[in-house]
């Protein structure tokens, strides 16, 4: 297995980006192959005062940033030799298995969307992440990011993709599948979302529990696939990264809310494209970025995006 690494992407790269390769190593299994791509100067200079051995990587040099300020979509077309568009070219050639980034999101997704793809069937693609519950259960929430204004039929196959992701990836059997809403009710909530509920109730693919209320959610009962469109779910994570950090502030430490520092759940897959890719978090340290990767290597081994192809075609997982 070959993880391709934007060593250029994020506010400390590539410093935190080769400090959290390097500190990633001891923890990858015999045959995962660490693909460090950007400049290559900076990267063999970030090593040396690391220490590392670079022959422990393979190194693939880009001479362009996509910086953060750069209008995504324009940058991804002009600058053919960044670290993102020679990433990205890698992993359409099936020279990476799986591309990482926690450089600019919006190149990341003309990047999926442009070069490797949306799967056959996709409506669109769907940024994830994984949220915790007081049980220590792991849920997916769906979309957090990508769509903020989604369709009916939209969000019935977001109940579906993320059904598959929390069966294959994170191995529930069966996984209970349900819509953020304003009210447990099917009457209750925006045009979009009580059509979704018409849709999903009865689908014989999906477990689906009805709607979810924001006060479910991390609790006991909280479902194990959390459909919402790219609004709500955005919102719903920068309110659960704010409560982590004012407790932080406040002294105030818990091994429950630190499932809730974005250094430990390290990157989001982007669900429904034709190849394993993970976004972080543009201020990754070298601790979000060892996530990251290790993220990337779960997704790689699941195969989700050849699940989710198999699944289209025959109907079935």
């Amino acid at each position: 297995m070959r993880i391709g690494l934007d060593a250029m992407g994020g506010d400390f790269a590539p410093r935190a980006v080769v400090e959290g390769a390097v500190d990633v190593l001891g923890r990858l299994d015999e045959g995962i192959r660490l693909v460090l791509i950007g400049d290559e100067p900076q990267i063999l200079e970030s090593l040396a005062s690391l220490g590392a051995d670079p022959s422990a990587f393979d190194i693939v040099h880009a001479s362009q940033v996509i910086s953060m300020a750069d209008n995504p979509a324009r940058a991804f077309s002009q600058k053919r030799n960044s670290s993102i568009a020679v990433g990205f070219g890698m992993l359409k050639n099936g020279m990476i298995d799986g591309f990482a980034s926690a450089g600019n999101t919006g190149a990341m997704l003309v990047g999926a969307s442009y070069t490797v793809n949306v799967i056959p069937g996709i409506y669109r693609p769907a940024l994830a992440t994984l949220v915790p519950s007081i049980t220590g259960r792991t849920a997916l929430l769906l979309d957090v990011g990508i769509n903020p204004d989604t369709k009916p039929d939209v969000l019935l196959q977001y109940g579906l993709i993320g059904s598959m992701y929390a069966k294959h990836v994170l191995g529930i059997d069966n996984p209970a599948v349900a819509l953020i809403n304003i009210g447990e009710e099917e009457t209750k909530g925006s045009a979009a979302v009580r059509s979704a509920y018409e849709l999903m109730k009865d689908h014989p693919d999906l477990n689906f529990t009805g709607n979810v209320e924001g006060n479910l959610l991390f609790g006991s009962n909280m479902p194990d696939v959390i459909v919402c469109d790219g609004f709500v779910g955005n919102v719903i994570i920068k309110e659960a990264e704010a409560f982590y950090h004012l407790l932080k502030e406040r002294n105030i430490s818990d091994p429950f809310f630190e499932r809730f520092n974005f250094e430990n759940i390290g990157g989001s897959p982007v669900i429904g494209i034709n190849a394993n890719v993970v976004i972080g978090h543009g201020i990754s340290n070298r601790k979000a970025i060892m996530s990251m990767i290790l993220e990337t290597v779960n997704v790689v081994r699941a195969d989700l995006a050849g699940k989710i192809k198999l699944t289209l075609a025959n109907g079935k997982d």
